[in-house]
Parts: C-alpha cells; structure tokens; sequence
C-alpha cells in the first residue's frame, strides 16, 4: 500500500476512451480559448491593476504582469504538454498521479480546492458586492438590504448586522445549476459573456490612449521606497521588489487558464485543441492586460488609485479624466459583473472535473464521479459543490481567504512543471502531440519564478497553505488511502 504508487498512462487513456462512462465530448479549441478567456479576464483586471499600481509599482506594473505572465507560459507550456499526452479530466491532479504518486496527487487535488472552489465562492461574494454598487450608481434605485447582501461577521458603519449573502448564494447556485444541463450551454453562455469583457477592455485601450497624461509615465519604474497604506500595511513600492510584489498581486489576474486543462474529457480534439486553447488564452489576455495597464496608469495618477479609486479605479478615472465617457464608467460595472459571473462558471467547471477525477479514483466517495442520465454531466458532485461554496458564499465574509487562492494555483503550477521533467524521465517513448521546449530548462524555469512569486505573497499565506495541506493529509490517511481503487488492485 505504497502512497506513492502511480497510475500507468494506459489506465488513464483506457478511462478517457469509454465512451459509455465518459464525459460528453463537444468542446472545440476556440470554445477552449473563450472558456481560458472567461475566467482569465474578470475582477483582477478591473482591481488589482490599480491596487498593484497604488502598492508595489506605479506605471511599471506592465512590467509586473511581465513577469507574472511569463511564469504563466512556463507553467502553460507544461500544462499544454501534459493535457495532449494525458487527455483526461483533473487537471494537475492526473498528471500528478501518473508521475509522481498518489499522495502527491491527492494533495494537489486537495489543493485545488483553494483555486477553484474557495476561489469560486470569494468571486461570488466580490459578485454581490458589485451588483449593489451597479443598482446604486448605474440603474439609480435601492440597493439590496444590507442584511441580506452579507455575512453573520460583518457589520455595517451604521450598526447593521449581516444575516446571509442572498446575492452570492444566488450567483453561485443559477451557475451550478447552468453546470449540471451541460458544458456547451455553459460554453455557450460563457462566450457571450467573453465577448462583452473583452469588448469594454478594448474600449478603455482604444477611448483612453488619447487621454494618457505623459507625466504620469515620466518615471516609469518609481525609486524604491516603503509605502504604508490606509491599514497600516507596509508594501515595497517601486524598484524591483515592487515589481515583484506587483507581480504577485496581478497573479491574480491570470488564475484560470490552467481550468482550460479540466476539460480535457469534453474536447472533441484534445490533444491538438487542449495546447491551443490554454496558450491561446494566454496570450490574448497577456497582450490585453499589458495594455490596459498601461493606459490606466497614463490616464490616473498614482495618488488617484490610493485616495479616490480605490476598488473602482478604473471607473474612477474614466469618470475623472476622460470627459464625455462617462457611458464607458457604467459599462465597467457591467463588465465587472459579467467577469465575475465567467470566473465563477469556469472555477466551478474546474472543481467539479476534479472531484469526479477523485471520486472515480476511489479518494473521493464514488458519488463524486456519478453522471447524469441525460446530460452526462458529473451532477451530484456540482450539488455537493453547490452546497459547500453557495454557505462559503452566504455565510463568510469575502476577505477571509486573502491570497489563498493565489498561493494554492501557484502551488500547483510548480507540480506540473516537474511532472513534465518525471514523465520525460520515466516515459520517453511516450507519444505527444505537443511539447514543451527546452525541457528541463522551461519547467525548472516555471517553478522558479512560482517560487519568487509565493515569495511575494508573505510567510502568513505560507502558513495558511501549510495548515490546509495537514488537513489534507488527515483526510488521505483517514479515507483516501484504504478506498483507492489502486489500493484495491494490489
């Protein structure tokens, strides 16, 4: 009962090709790109571009989301290669277990659950608040009580206490249930949806580059200082730690790509489509975000996103600056909305592919891996999910999980880069229809800059990664292990 005994890649292949208990195939590779796309671009491009502009780096924080893009495309050539040889459903979770062993795969599908389902009901209640601020500022009317738009733990100024985050809980459970009736309904919504987002960041690019106030990029790359911020919070600004530190926030922004991967079992092409759509999506959100950086930090000062902007710097400075577009401040609203609603779509897709690669593995009950009769959807584990992120959502304040989602993605890109190494060692006959190059030199690459930007994220968010991962293993050793089906094999 060895933890780490792996699955052989024929064990995995003859699982994807049963047609009879897999997946429904329907995706193609642009699907693929919009899905990517989906949950790429929604609030970390709206929000932490000003926040790592105000904190770590002034105008240099294209250079940041450089430098957060390039450990993305290490991390998405080893993704690309792995989700062409292994076209199965769970992500770094599969390729996990066919590399380096079951323990390590069940911590990493562990900690998945901090990108995807923690993720998905902290973007929910991010959702809920942006639904007020749009009743309020852009349809004019009352907004949602506030007892009933938050969590029993929070209270207003004026002394009001939350009941339940209706809004969140709402989003979470119209999405799942969106989920259930199938990936290309979900696909399909999730398009339109892509094409409005992207539609307004082209419009802030295109509308604001006439707006752009040289002074603001005069200094480019800002004098390292220190900078306190409104909560007595001390951040690295400018030089290249604030690059860094810029980088780490803006991660952010990229989270999500990588759930391309989860759907492997659902492309009608995988092994061609999977590496097109997931560097694809990158690619198309790297130049976007690069700039519209660039134009937000030329059209606003600094000192804006700090004292004025805040959350909503973007509509800040287009309603400050860029005169006769306010209509353009609105549509931000709009756009923020319908990112949160892609983000969370995509994230609960990633985590329910996951769990149904758990549960048909035996580490997970087997109802985790049950599919619909009609549908052929993993159904009951979208319920469960359901369950566990609509309370997250209802009952718990948003800012609880901080960057933890951050560290658990980074945490996984740095398992897949050194799977791509093991399996080059262990497999090297075996058949891939893309490849990475430079290999070990590109994944080693990837898990380096990983390493710098968890770096960046502070020894409390290691702490709280490392405090999961127990939990983790508690639950391996108390269940998982004694029900593997590879367990029941030997």
């Amino acid at each position: 009962m060895s933890i780490w005994r792996k699955k052989t890649i024929r064990q995995l292949m003859s699982e994807a090709e049963d047609s009879e208990k897999s997946l429904k195939r329907t995706l193609t590779a642009w699907s693929l790109i919009a899905l990517g796309v989906g949950a790429i671009i929604g609030a970390g491009l709206f929000v932490r571009t000003a926040a790592a502009a105000a904190n770590s780096a002034g105008p240099s924080v294209t250079i940041g989301f450089i430098v957060a893009a390039v450990g993305c495309a290490f991390a998405g050539l080893s993704y690309a290669e792995l989700s062409s040889t292994i076209p199965v459903s769970g992500s770094a979770y599969t390729y996990t277990y066919a590399t380096m062993g079951e323990l390590l795969a069940w911590i990493i599908g562990w900690d998945l659950m901090l990108e995807y389902a923690v993720g998905a009901a902290t973007v929910g209640i991010a959702w809920s608040e942006y639904l007020n601020n749009l009743l309020v500022e852009v349809l004019h009317v009352s907004p949602i009580p506030y007892q009933l738009s938050h969590s029993p733990f929070q209270t207003s100024p004026d002394g009001i206490q939350g009941i339940i985050n209706i809004p969140a809980l709402t989003i979470v459970t119209l999405i799942s249930l969106l989920l259930i009736k199938g990936i290309q309904e979900s696909a399909f919504v999730n398009g339109i949806i892509v094409i409005l987002k992207v539609a307004i960041v082209l419009m802030i690019i295109v509308f604001g580059w006439q707006f752009i106030n040289p002074i603001n990029h005069e200094v480019y790359i800002p004098e390292a200082t220190k900078y306190i911020d409104d909560q007595g919070i001390s951040h690295h600004f400018g030089g290249w730690q604030g690059i860094l530190g810029a980088a780490g926030t803006v991660f952010f922004a990229f989270i999500g790509f990588d759930a391309v991967s989860t759907a492997a079992q659902e492309t009608i092409n995988p092994k061609k489509d999977l590496p097109f759509g997931i560097l694809g999506s990158l690619a198309v959100t790297t130049v976007l975000y690069i700039l519209f950086a660039h134009v937000l930090t030329g059209v606003a000062t600094v000192e804006d996103f700090r004292t004025g902007g805040k959350e909503a710097s973007v509509a800040f400075a287009i309603n400050k600056y860029m005169t006769g577009f306010s209509w353009l401040g609105d549509f931000v609203t709009v756009a923020i909305l319908a990112g949160f609603s892609s983000v969370i779509l995509v994230m609960l897709l990633g985590q329910s592919r996951v769990f149904y690669s758990m549960g048909k593995d035996g580490l997970l009950p087997k109802v985790f891996s049950e599919l619909h009769p009609k549908y052929r959807t993993p159904y009951k584990a979208n319920l469960i999910i359901l369950v566990l992120v609509g309370l997250f959502a209802a009952f718990i304040p948003g800012d609880i999980v901080g960057d933890m989602t951050s560290i658990g993605t980074l945490f996984a890109f740095i398992l897949v880069s050194a799977s791509v190494i093991v399996l080059r060692k262990t497999e090297p006959n075996l058949v891939r229809k893309f490849k990475s190059p430079m290999v070990p030199l590109v994944p080693i690459l990837g898990i380096l800059v990983c390493l710098a930007m968890i770096y960046g994220l502070g020894w409390t968010n290691w702490l709280r990664l490392i405090v999961w991962m127990i939990l983790g293993i508690i639950i391996y050793f108390s269940y998982s292990r004694k029900h593997s089906n590879l367990n029941k094999e030997n």
